[in-house]
C-alpha cells in the first residue's frame, strides 16, 4: 500500500503526535475486567478532540460555526487487551487534511509496560448543520496543520472549559468567515 501523506510532502511518520492519557474505568470493562472493544473508538475520540484542542481549534467552536465532522470510516486493530484501571496513552496524528476530508491515526498504549494495545484510523467529512457536505474553512485547515513543525509530540492539556486566546480567535474567525 502506498504511503499516505498530508497535503504537503511531509511523510506521515514525521507528523507530530498529540498524547492523551486516561485510565480504564470499571464501566468500560466486562465481568473479567477487560475493556469492551467499542471503547477503543471512544478513546480515539478523546485523542482526536485533544489533537484539535492542541491546534487551538475546539470541536465546540466548529459546531458553533455550523461545521460538523462526520465519521465516514473508522478502523481499529486490536493487539492486546486493556484492563480495568490500566493507565493508557493515546497518540494521535493527523494523516489526511484536505478541504473535504480529515483523517487521523491512533496508537493506544498501556503506560505500565508500553504495550501497544490497538491502532486505528478515522476519516471525517465536514458537513453543515443540515448534514450537507461542505469545504472545511481555510482557517480550520491552517489550525489543524499548525502542529506540523512542533516537534515529535505534544502533551494534551485536558482542562474542561479552558479556552485559550488562540481558540477564541479561531472561533470568531470561523463563525464570521463563512464556510467557503
Amino acid at each position: 500500500m502506498p504511503e499516505r501523506r498530508l497535503d504537503s510532502d511531509a511523510p506521515l511518520a514525521e507528523a507530530p503526535a498529540v498524547v492523551s492519557r486516561l485510565r480504564v474505568r470499571y464501566a468500560e470493562t466486562d465481568q473479567m475486567g477487560v475493556a469492551y472493544h467499542a471503547n477503543y473508538l471512544v478513546w480515539m475520540e478523546v485523542g482526536r478532540t485533544d489533537y484539535c484542542r492542541a491546534c487551538g481549534l475546539a470541536y465546540r467552536d466548529l459546531e458553533a460555526a455550523g461545521i460538523r465532522l462526520v465519521v465516514a470510516e473508522a478502523r481499529a486493530r486490536y493487539q492486546a487487551a486493556a484492563r480495568y484501571d490500566d493507565a493508557l496513552r493515546i497518540e494521535t496524528r493527523l494523516t489526511v487534511l484536505r478541504s473535504r476530508q480529515i483523517g487521523f491515526a491512533y496508537a493506544i498504549y498501556r503506560e505500565d509496560d508500553n504495550a501497544l494495545l490497538a491502532t486505528g484510523e478515522t476519516l471525517h467529512l465536514p458537513t453543515d448543520a443540515q448534514g450537507r457536505a461542505m469545504r472545511l474553512p481555510a482557517e480550520a485547515r491552517r489550525a489543524l496543520s499548525s502542529l506540523r513543525g512542533a516537534g515529535d509530540e505534544r502533551q494534551a492539556t485536558r482542562a474542561p472549559g479552558a479556552r485559550t486566546g488562540a481558540v477564541r480567535r479561531r472561533a470568531s474567525l470561523l463563525a464570521g468567515g463563512g464556510c467557503a
